[in-house]
Protein backbone atom coordinates (compact mmCIF):
# COMPACT_ATOMS: atom_id res chain seq x y z
CA UNK A 1 0.00 0.00 0.00
CA UNK A 2 0.96 3.78 -0.82
CA UNK A 3 0.56 6.41 1.60
CA UNK A 4 -3.19 7.26 0.37
CA UNK A 5 -4.39 3.39 1.11
CA UNK A 6 -2.61 3.40 4.31
CA UNK A 7 -4.96 6.01 5.58
CA UNK A 8 -7.71 4.82 3.94
CA UNK A 9 -7.35 1.50 5.44
CA UNK A 10 -6.87 3.30 8.73
CA UNK A 11 -9.92 5.07 8.59
CA UNK A 12 -12.50 2.48 6.67
CA UNK A 13 -11.24 -0.73 7.44
CA UNK A 14 -10.77 -0.19 11.06
CA UNK A 15 -12.95 1.74 13.77
CA UNK A 16 -12.39 4.99 14.23
CA UNK A 17 -14.70 7.13 16.72
CA UNK A 18 -13.73 10.41 14.90
CA UNK A 19 -15.68 9.09 12.04
CA UNK A 20 -18.46 7.02 13.44
CA UNK A 21 -18.63 8.56 17.13
CA UNK A 22 -19.49 5.58 19.90
CA UNK A 23 -19.01 2.71 17.72
CA UNK A 24 -15.91 3.29 17.13
CA UNK A 25 -15.10 3.68 20.44
CA UNK A 26 -13.70 0.00 22.25
CA UNK A 27 -12.52 0.96 25.83
CA UNK A 28 -10.17 -1.75 27.09
CA UNK A 29 -6.62 -2.46 27.02
CA UNK A 30 -6.38 -5.85 25.77
CA UNK A 31 -5.93 -5.37 21.80
CA UNK A 32 -3.41 -2.59 22.41
CA UNK A 33 -1.21 -4.72 24.52
CA UNK A 34 -1.26 -7.27 21.99
CA UNK A 35 -0.58 -5.05 18.99
CA UNK A 36 1.96 -3.61 21.16
CA UNK A 37 3.59 -6.93 21.82
CA UNK A 38 3.71 -8.46 18.14
CA UNK A 39 5.38 -5.20 17.87
CA UNK A 40 8.13 -5.96 20.70
CA UNK A 41 6.30 -3.49 23.67
CA UNK A 42 8.01 -0.37 22.08
CA UNK A 43 6.42 1.51 25.18
CA UNK A 44 8.67 -0.48 27.47
CA UNK A 45 11.32 1.70 26.72
CA UNK A 46 10.04 4.69 26.30
CA UNK A 47 10.60 7.70 29.19
CA UNK A 48 6.59 9.72 28.75
CA UNK A 49 4.68 12.08 30.55
CA UNK A 50 0.79 10.72 30.23
CA UNK A 51 -1.42 14.05 29.77
CA UNK A 52 -5.17 13.48 30.11
CA UNK A 53 -8.15 15.94 30.65
CA UNK A 54 -11.24 16.85 29.29
CA UNK A 55 -9.53 20.19 27.62
CA UNK A 56 -6.05 21.76 27.86
CA UNK A 57 -4.30 18.10 27.19
CA UNK A 58 -3.13 19.48 23.66
CA UNK A 59 -2.10 22.54 24.66
CA UNK A 60 0.11 21.19 27.84
CA UNK A 61 1.38 18.73 25.24
CA UNK A 62 2.44 20.85 23.43
CA UNK A 63 3.98 22.88 25.60
CA UNK A 64 6.00 20.57 27.79
CA UNK A 65 7.46 19.06 24.15
CA UNK A 66 8.20 23.12 23.03
CA UNK A 67 10.13 23.55 26.39
CA UNK A 68 11.78 19.60 26.50
CA UNK A 69 12.70 20.73 23.01
CA UNK A 70 14.50 24.08 23.68
CA UNK A 71 16.49 22.12 26.49
CA UNK A 72 18.06 19.76 23.76
CA UNK A 73 16.00 16.31 24.14
CA UNK A 74 15.17 14.68 21.28
CA UNK A 75 10.62 14.58 21.89
CA UNK A 76 8.49 12.34 20.42
CA UNK A 77 4.86 14.04 20.79
CA UNK A 78 1.46 11.75 20.09
CA UNK A 79 -2.00 14.35 20.28
CA UNK A 80 -4.71 13.59 18.47
CA UNK A 81 -6.89 14.92 16.38
CA UNK A 82 -5.20 16.31 13.43
CA UNK A 83 -6.34 19.12 11.33
CA UNK A 84 -5.05 18.71 8.21
CA UNK A 85 -2.58 15.43 7.51
CA UNK A 86 -2.78 12.20 9.48
CA UNK A 87 1.10 12.56 10.09
CA UNK A 88 0.29 15.60 12.68
CA UNK A 89 -0.63 13.59 15.21
CA UNK A 90 3.30 11.79 15.68
CA UNK A 91 6.13 14.35 15.91
CA UNK A 92 9.36 14.24 16.70
CA UNK A 93 10.89 17.53 17.96
CA UNK A 94 7.98 19.38 16.01
CA UNK A 95 8.34 16.82 12.56
CA UNK A 96 5.31 14.58 11.49
CA UNK A 97 5.84 10.91 11.09
CA UNK A 98 7.31 10.23 7.63
CA UNK A 99 4.33 8.81 4.99
CA UNK A 100 7.17 5.57 4.83
CA UNK A 101 7.54 5.55 8.23
CA UNK A 102 3.98 5.10 7.90
CA UNK A 103 3.53 2.48 5.49
CA UNK A 104 5.94 0.55 6.84
CA UNK A 105 4.47 -0.05 10.34
CA UNK A 106 0.66 -0.76 8.55
CA UNK A 107 3.00 -3.50 5.99
CA UNK A 108 5.13 -4.48 9.59
CA UNK A 109 1.50 -5.04 11.15
CA UNK A 110 -0.37 -7.29 8.87
CA UNK A 111 0.60 -10.73 10.74
CA UNK A 112 -0.49 -9.62 13.83
CA UNK A 113 -3.63 -11.54 14.78
CA UNK A 114 -5.54 -8.72 15.92
CA UNK A 115 -4.71 -6.40 12.85
CA UNK A 116 -8.11 -6.72 11.77
CA UNK A 117 -9.32 -6.11 15.41
CA UNK A 118 -7.78 -3.10 16.71
CA UNK A 119 -9.76 0.21 16.12
CA UNK A 120 -8.32 3.56 14.80
CA UNK A 121 -7.03 4.67 17.55
CA UNK A 122 -5.53 1.57 18.90
CA UNK A 123 -3.59 1.27 16.00
CA UNK A 124 -1.80 4.54 15.74
CA UNK A 125 -1.04 4.88 19.44
CA UNK A 126 1.28 1.41 19.22
CA UNK A 127 2.40 3.20 15.55
CA UNK A 128 3.46 5.70 17.76
CA UNK A 129 5.20 3.90 20.55
CA UNK A 130 7.03 2.23 17.78
CA UNK A 131 8.66 5.55 15.82
CA UNK A 132 9.54 6.97 18.85
CA UNK A 133 11.12 3.73 19.60
CA UNK A 134 13.25 2.89 16.69
CA UNK A 135 13.82 6.82 16.44
CA UNK A 136 15.33 6.78 19.72
CA UNK A 137 13.54 9.83 21.52
CA UNK A 138 14.64 11.09 24.60
CA UNK A 139 11.51 11.41 26.17
CA UNK A 140 7.90 11.21 24.53
CA UNK A 141 4.76 13.00 25.75
CA UNK A 142 1.37 11.02 25.11
CA UNK A 143 -1.70 12.66 25.05
CA UNK A 144 -4.65 10.44 26.27
CA UNK A 145 -7.11 10.06 23.34
CA UNK A 146 -10.82 9.07 25.05
CA UNK A 147 -10.85 9.11 29.21
CA UNK A 148 -8.12 7.67 30.35
CA UNK A 149 -8.93 4.09 32.68
CA UNK A 150 -9.25 2.18 29.69
CA UNK A 151 -7.60 4.42 26.92
CA UNK A 152 -5.49 2.49 24.66
CA UNK A 153 -2.16 5.23 25.47
CA UNK A 154 -3.02 3.64 29.62
CA UNK A 155 -0.54 0.69 28.60
CA UNK A 156 2.64 3.13 29.13
CA UNK A 157 3.89 3.41 32.59
CA UNK A 158 5.13 7.38 32.86
CA UNK A 159 7.35 9.50 34.76
CA UNK A 160 4.49 11.71 35.45
CA UNK A 161 0.57 11.78 34.72
CA UNK A 162 -1.03 14.93 34.27
CA UNK A 163 -4.87 15.61 34.42
CA UNK A 164 -5.70 19.18 33.24
CA UNK A 165 -9.08 19.49 34.08
CA UNK A 166 -12.80 17.71 34.16
CA UNK A 167 -15.45 19.15 32.87
CA UNK A 168 -18.75 16.97 31.11
CA UNK A 169 -17.85 16.25 27.74
CA UNK A 170 -18.31 12.18 26.06
CA UNK A 171 -20.92 11.62 28.84
CA UNK A 172 -22.34 8.44 26.14
CA UNK A 173 -19.01 6.92 27.10
CA UNK A 174 -17.27 8.26 30.27
CA UNK A 175 -20.30 9.18 32.22
CA UNK A 176 -22.68 11.92 32.82
CA UNK A 177 -21.20 13.53 36.49
CA UNK A 178 -17.86 15.16 36.76
CA UNK A 179 -17.23 12.24 39.63
CA UNK A 180 -17.47 9.67 37.11
CA UNK A 181 -15.88 11.45 34.27
CA UNK A 182 -12.92 11.85 36.99
CA UNK A 183 -12.27 8.44 37.99
CA UNK A 184 -12.30 7.32 34.26
CA UNK A 185 -9.91 10.03 33.51
CA UNK A 186 -7.82 9.08 37.49
CA UNK A 187 -7.21 5.81 36.00
CA UNK A 188 -4.17 7.38 34.12
CA UNK A 189 -2.44 7.44 38.13
CA UNK A 190 0.19 4.78 38.33
CA UNK A 191 1.82 3.11 41.56
CA UNK A 192 4.72 5.65 42.73
CA UNK A 193 4.54 8.02 39.86
CA UNK A 194 3.63 11.55 40.63
CA UNK A 195 0.20 12.93 39.61
CA UNK A 196 -0.28 16.73 38.84
CA UNK A 197 -4.03 18.15 39.40
CA UNK A 198 -4.14 21.61 36.82
CA UNK A 199 -7.48 22.49 38.33
CA UNK A 200 -9.48 22.79 41.14
CA UNK A 201 -12.35 21.14 39.69
CA UNK A 202 -15.01 20.82 43.66
CA UNK A 203 -14.20 19.25 46.54
CA UNK A 204 -15.67 15.99 45.08
CA UNK A 205 -13.48 15.84 42.15
CA UNK A 206 -10.43 16.69 44.13
CA UNK A 207 -11.81 13.21 46.28
CA UNK A 208 -11.26 11.41 43.47
CA UNK A 209 -8.30 12.14 42.76
CA UNK A 210 -6.64 12.12 46.16
CA UNK A 211 -8.35 8.81 46.50
CA UNK A 212 -6.98 7.23 43.87
CA UNK A 213 -3.57 8.73 44.37
CA UNK A 214 -3.64 7.36 47.95
CA UNK A 215 -4.53 4.32 46.74
CA UNK A 216 -1.51 3.69 44.42
CA UNK A 217 0.58 5.62 46.67
CA UNK A 218 1.31 8.58 44.13
CA UNK A 219 2.13 12.18 45.07
CA UNK A 220 -0.14 13.69 44.42
CA UNK A 221 0.27 17.53 43.16
CA UNK A 222 -1.76 20.43 42.15
CA UNK A 223 -1.05 23.38 39.48
CA UNK A 224 0.57 26.10 41.22
CA UNK A 225 -1.26 29.12 40.02
CA UNK A 226 0.91 32.00 37.89
CA UNK A 227 0.67 35.20 38.15
CA UNK A 228 -1.30 36.95 35.05
CA UNK A 229 0.57 40.21 34.14
CA UNK A 230 -1.48 40.44 30.77
CA UNK A 231 -1.63 40.22 26.82
CA UNK A 232 1.04 42.73 24.88
CA UNK A 233 2.64 42.53 21.34
CA UNK A 234 4.47 39.56 21.95
CA UNK A 235 2.32 37.52 23.89
CA UNK A 236 0.61 36.69 27.43
CA UNK A 237 2.66 37.59 29.87
CA UNK A 238 2.97 35.18 33.60
CA UNK A 239 5.22 35.02 36.08
CA UNK A 240 6.36 31.55 37.63
CA UNK A 241 6.75 31.35 41.64
CA UNK A 242 9.51 28.70 40.03
CA UNK A 243 10.58 29.84 36.55
CA UNK A 244 10.04 33.14 36.73
CA UNK A 245 9.13 35.98 34.00
CA UNK A 246 7.78 34.17 30.70
CA UNK A 247 5.88 34.68 27.69
CA UNK A 248 3.89 32.43 26.37
CA UNK A 249 2.48 32.98 22.71
CA UNK A 250 -0.55 31.05 23.33
CA UNK A 251 -2.63 33.85 24.13
CA UNK A 252 -6.25 32.19 24.80
CA UNK A 253 -7.42 33.39 28.42
CA UNK A 254 -7.77 29.52 29.29
CA UNK A 255 -3.87 29.29 28.65
CA UNK A 256 -3.16 30.97 31.90
CA UNK A 257 -3.99 27.17 33.23
CA UNK A 258 -2.99 25.46 30.72
CA UNK A 259 0.34 27.37 31.11
CA UNK A 260 0.50 26.67 35.43
CA UNK A 261 -0.28 23.15 34.32
CA UNK A 262 3.00 22.81 32.39
CA UNK A 263 4.73 24.66 34.27
CA UNK A 264 4.14 22.53 37.70
CA UNK A 265 4.57 19.31 35.35
CA UNK A 266 7.86 20.52 34.48
CA UNK A 267 9.42 20.76 37.66
CA UNK A 268 7.62 17.52 39.21
CA UNK A 269 8.12 15.26 36.27
CA UNK A 270 11.99 14.67 37.28
CA UNK A 271 13.75 15.92 33.67
CA UNK A 272 16.38 18.81 33.60
CA UNK A 273 14.97 22.15 32.38
CA UNK A 274 16.29 25.37 33.06
CA UNK A 275 14.64 28.48 33.02
CA UNK A 276 16.17 29.71 29.39
CA UNK A 277 14.21 26.35 27.73
CA UNK A 278 11.62 26.88 29.71
CA UNK A 279 11.11 30.63 28.25
CA UNK A 280 12.16 29.63 25.02
CA UNK A 281 9.81 27.10 24.37
CA UNK A 282 6.77 28.65 26.10
CA UNK A 283 7.65 31.79 23.80
CA UNK A 284 8.08 29.57 20.70
CA UNK A 285 5.51 26.55 20.75
CA UNK A 286 4.18 26.70 17.34
CA UNK A 287 7.47 26.93 15.75
CA UNK A 288 9.14 24.34 18.23
CA UNK A 289 5.99 21.77 17.59
CA UNK A 290 3.69 22.54 14.84
CA UNK A 291 1.02 23.78 17.63
CA UNK A 292 -1.91 25.47 16.16
CA UNK A 293 -6.01 25.88 15.60
CA UNK A 294 -6.03 27.33 19.65
CA UNK A 295 -7.29 31.18 19.64
CA UNK A 296 -5.54 31.31 16.48
CA UNK A 297 -5.09 34.50 14.76
CA UNK A 298 -6.02 34.46 11.21
CA UNK A 299 -6.42 38.03 10.42
CA UNK A 300 -6.57 41.91 11.37
CA UNK A 301 -8.78 43.65 10.16
CA UNK A 302 -11.23 42.47 10.72
CA UNK A 303 -9.88 40.62 13.82
CA UNK A 304 -9.80 36.94 12.97
CA UNK A 305 -9.72 34.19 15.20
CA UNK A 306 -10.55 29.95 15.23
CA UNK A 307 -10.68 27.93 18.39
CA UNK A 308 -11.85 24.58 18.21
CA UNK A 309 -14.43 25.59 21.01
CA UNK A 310 -15.50 21.88 21.25
CA UNK A 311 -17.32 21.36 24.43
CA UNK A 312 -19.02 23.72 27.23
CA UNK A 313 -15.75 23.71 29.29
CA UNK A 314 -14.19 25.44 26.34
CA UNK A 315 -16.98 27.81 25.99
CA UNK A 316 -16.93 29.09 29.37
CA UNK A 317 -13.47 30.97 28.03
CA UNK A 318 -14.12 31.22 24.85
CA UNK A 319 -17.56 33.43 26.02
CA UNK A 320 -16.02 35.45 27.98
CA UNK A 321 -12.85 36.52 25.70
CA UNK A 322 -14.91 37.16 22.85
CA UNK A 323 -17.08 40.27 25.48
CA UNK A 324 -14.14 41.65 25.96
CA UNK A 325 -12.92 41.98 21.92
CA UNK A 326 -12.97 45.55 21.54
CA UNK A 327 -14.90 45.53 18.11
CA UNK A 328 -17.67 46.98 16.21
CA UNK A 329 -20.07 44.06 15.84
CA UNK A 330 -18.54 40.21 16.09
CA UNK A 331 -19.60 37.52 13.59
CA UNK A 332 -19.28 33.78 14.19
CA UNK A 333 -18.73 31.36 12.00
CA UNK A 334 -19.95 27.06 13.66
CA UNK A 335 -20.10 24.28 12.78
CA UNK A 336 -20.40 21.18 15.07
CA UNK A 337 -20.50 17.20 15.60
CA UNK A 338 -24.28 15.85 16.73
CA UNK A 339 -23.12 14.15 19.67
CA UNK A 340 -21.68 17.07 21.54
CA UNK A 341 -24.58 19.30 24.08
CA UNK A 342 -24.67 21.81 21.65
CA UNK A 343 -27.85 23.62 23.28
CA UNK A 344 -25.77 24.38 26.56
CA UNK A 345 -22.49 25.64 24.31
CA UNK A 346 -25.16 27.75 22.31
CA UNK A 347 -27.17 29.35 25.40
CA UNK A 348 -23.39 30.52 25.83
CA UNK A 349 -22.85 32.51 22.77
CA UNK A 350 -23.32 36.67 22.44
CA UNK A 351 -26.43 37.06 21.08
CA UNK A 352 -25.45 40.46 19.32
CA UNK A 353 -23.70 38.63 16.87
CA UNK A 354 -24.58 37.64 13.73
CA UNK A 355 -24.45 34.06 13.05
CA UNK A 356 -23.23 31.75 10.23
CA UNK A 357 -24.15 28.17 10.90
CA UNK A 358 -22.53 25.54 8.64
CA UNK A 359 -21.49 21.84 9.27
CA UNK A 360 -18.29 19.16 9.02
CA UNK A 361 -17.76 16.83 6.34
CA UNK A 362 -18.60 14.15 8.47
CA UNK A 363 -21.27 11.55 9.17
CA UNK A 364 -21.09 12.69 12.71
CA UNK A 365 -21.82 16.11 12.00
CA UNK A 366 -24.58 18.54 12.91
CA UNK A 367 -26.80 19.29 9.95
CA UNK A 368 -26.16 23.23 9.65
CA UNK A 369 -29.99 23.87 9.37
CA UNK A 370 -30.41 21.64 13.12
CA UNK A 371 -28.14 23.60 14.09
CA UNK A 372 -29.72 27.34 13.21
CA UNK A 373 -33.27 25.66 14.73
CA UNK A 374 -31.16 25.05 18.03
CA UNK A 375 -29.87 28.34 18.26
CA UNK A 376 -33.19 30.29 17.22
CA UNK A 377 -33.97 29.30 20.64
CA UNK A 378 -31.32 31.36 22.18
CA UNK A 379 -32.40 34.20 20.20
CA UNK A 380 -29.34 33.80 17.93
CA UNK A 381 -29.69 34.79 13.94
CA UNK A 382 -27.88 33.98 10.89
CA UNK A 383 -27.94 32.06 8.18
CA UNK A 384 -26.89 28.34 6.70
CA UNK A 385 -23.76 27.38 4.77
CA UNK A 386 -22.92 23.94 3.07
CA UNK A 387 -18.96 24.43 4.28
CA UNK A 388 -16.91 26.10 6.65
CA UNK A 389 -14.90 27.63 3.44
CA UNK A 390 -18.49 29.65 2.06
CA UNK A 391 -19.67 30.71 5.72
CA UNK A 392 -16.14 32.51 6.09
CA UNK A 393 -16.19 33.97 2.66
CA UNK A 394 -20.03 35.45 3.77
CA UNK A 395 -18.21 36.29 7.17
CA UNK A 396 -15.95 38.15 5.38
CA UNK A 397 -18.09 39.90 3.23
CA UNK A 398 -20.18 41.20 5.83
CA UNK A 399 -17.76 42.29 8.13
CA UNK A 400 -16.12 45.72 8.39
CA UNK A 401 -12.62 46.52 9.58
CA UNK A 402 -13.50 47.43 12.73
CA UNK A 403 -15.06 43.73 13.21
CA UNK A 404 -13.53 40.72 14.09
CA UNK A 405 -14.68 37.12 12.82
CA UNK A 406 -14.83 34.08 15.40
CA UNK A 407 -14.27 30.43 13.67
CA UNK A 408 -15.55 26.99 16.10
CA UNK A 409 -17.09 24.73 17.00
CA UNK A 410 -15.08 21.37 16.09
CA UNK A 411 -11.60 20.68 15.39
CA UNK A 412 -12.92 18.51 12.32
CA UNK A 413 -14.38 22.32 11.14
CA UNK A 414 -11.00 23.66 11.92
CA UNK A 415 -9.22 20.98 9.91
CA UNK A 416 -11.34 21.58 6.87
CA UNK A 417 -10.65 25.58 7.13
CA UNK A 418 -7.26 24.55 7.30
CA UNK A 419 -6.73 22.31 4.31
CA UNK A 420 -8.93 25.04 2.20
CA UNK A 421 -6.56 27.52 3.05
CA UNK A 422 -3.39 25.44 2.29
CA UNK A 423 -4.75 24.42 -0.76
CA UNK A 424 -5.46 27.86 -1.72
CA UNK A 425 -2.29 29.55 -0.85
CA UNK A 426 -1.09 28.36 2.36
CA UNK A 427 -2.24 31.15 4.19
CA UNK A 428 -3.80 29.34 6.82
CA UNK A 429 -1.07 26.70 7.05
CA UNK A 430 -0.07 26.02 10.86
Amino acid sequence: MNYQECIDFLYHQLPAYEKQGDSGYKPGLGTTEALAHFHGDPHRGLRCIHIAGTNGKGSVSNMLAAVLQAQGYRVGLYTSPHLVDFAERIRIDGMPIGHDAVVDFVERSRGCEVFHEATFFEFTTIMAFDYFARQQVDYAVVEVGLGGRLDSTNIINPLLSVITNISLDHTSLLGDTLTAIAGEKAGIIKPGVPVVVGEDCGDEVNAVFSRVAAENDAPLYHAEPVENCGHYNDGFHVVSSHFGALVSELTGDYQLKNIATALTALERCGVPVDHEAVAYGLAHVSELTGFTSRWTKLGERPLEVCDPGHNQGAWRHISAQLSRLDVNKLHMVIGFVADKDVDTILAMMPADAEYYFTQVSSARALPAERLREIAAAHGLCGNCYGNVSSALAAARNDATPDDAIFIGGSFYLLGELFAAGSEADGTLEG
